[in-house]
């Protein structure tokens, strides 16, 4: 099995705000995954802290 998570960037945050939401996401998906089942095709919308769509997630084959 294969994890994959695409997030966009804003290009005009500063690096630091940049990193805080890269964080905010990564700690919300971590703990958000043990509600899904892990296997080929699940996946969902990664979401901002303005819950705006920025990425996804999905699980593909190896």
């Amino acid at each position: 099995m294969k994890f994959l998570l695409e997030v966009d960037v804003d290009d005009a945050a500063s690096a630091e705000d940049a990193a805080r939401e890269l964080g905010r996401v990564l700690r919300y998906w971590a703990g958000s995954l043990k509600y899904y089942a892990l296997e080929p095709g699940a996946g969902e919308a990664v979401l901002d802290s303005g819950h705006r769509e920025v990425g996804r997630w999905t699980i593909v084959g190896s």
